[in-house]
């Protein structure tokens, strides 16, 4: 085997990071704040490093006004010339230019800006509307404003329809009913002169009736005290014939006897309310009788 020498000459590209490119790289990704504070740590870690001052001499500032000036001053040869050229001043030259007479100019919008609706007139204002990150410019506060809205009867009733029943017509004659509700909670009106009003059936407008009887609270929509009664009992799975018969009764003797509102008993000598629990109503008799 011989050995020979040759001389090759290559060409090639390679990327070596050097010391000074990684800092380079690792300097550019910092922001102007991270980039201060490197710097300023580096100052207090190596004494022999110096922060430069920029030069702040009065040089450039000159040659800067000089440049205006100088700009200045064309312009001003260029307007004189502009100036010198022969431009038409004289009214009836400038309406032959324009095509138009002077007199042909928009009036100020004066009527528009009057008759425009101010931020308070237009829907969907709200008292938020002029407040800033400091908050409200004049300082006074409408409390007024941030308070919630009560909601009466009525509206509890329109809420739990609309999440009840689907159908158009049926809404419609609920809430017919639902506006004859008293504050009591008594519907005041009849099932066949509500039909008659609405141009609809007696039975459509009974099954509406039923289903408004059933909403919160129990008892309501009832057209007097006994169907008041006999819809909170049902609404506690206690009504039966037997109860059924006993609340007309002593409907009938409240009646009898000129007693209008809840009804009570007297047990004992005491006086209790007609609404109460059947243990509570047993201990009052059993209490009664043990005092006979």
């Amino acid at each position: 085997m011989a050995l020979s020498q040759k001389l090759e000459l290559r060409q090639g590209q390679a990327l070596v990071m050097t010391p000074q490119l990684m800092q380079a790289i690792k300097l550019l990704q910092l922001s102007h704040l991270d980039l201060a504070a490197y710097v300023d740590a580096e100052l207090e870690r190596n004494p022999l490093l110096e922060r430069a001052e920029p030069d702040r001499s009065e040089e450039p500032i000159a040659d800067a006004g000089n440049g205006t000036e100088a700009v200045g001053a064309e312009e001003g040869e260029r307007g004189e010339e502009w100036l010198g050229d022969s431009l038409e001043t004289s009214r009836s030259a400038i309406e032959d230019k324009l095509d138009t007479g002077l007199e042909n100019v928009f009036p100020e919008d004066t009527a528009t800006s009057e008759g425009r609706a101010t931020p308070r007139d237009t829907p969907g204002y709200s008292e938020w509307a002029g407040v800033g990150a400091g908050g409200r410019e004049g300082g006074d506060y409408n409390l007024e404003a941030f308070v919630s809205a009560e909601v009466t009867l009525a509206d509890h009733l329109a809420r739990q329809l609309t999440l009840t029943v689907e159908d158009p017509v049926q809404r419609i004659i609920g809430q017919y009913l639902i506006d004859l509700v008293d504050e009591a909670g008594y519907l005041r009106g009849d099932v066949a002169g509500i039909a008659e009003k609405l141009g609809a059936s007696a039975s459509d407008v009974a099954a509406i009736l039923d289903i408004l009887q059933t909403f919160d609270p129990p008892g309501v929509c009832a057209r007097d005290l006994a169907e008041c009664l006999a819809l909170q009992l049902k609404e506690r799975d206690r009504y039966d014939p037997a109860i059924a018969a006993q609340l007309d009764g002593n409907v009938k003797l409240a009646l009898s006897i000129g007693v209008d509102g809840t009804p009570a008993l007297v047990i004992g000598g005491d006086l209790l309310p007609g609404a109460m629990e059947l243990g509570d109503l047993q201990e009052a008799v059993t209490a009664a009788r043990k005092g006979k």
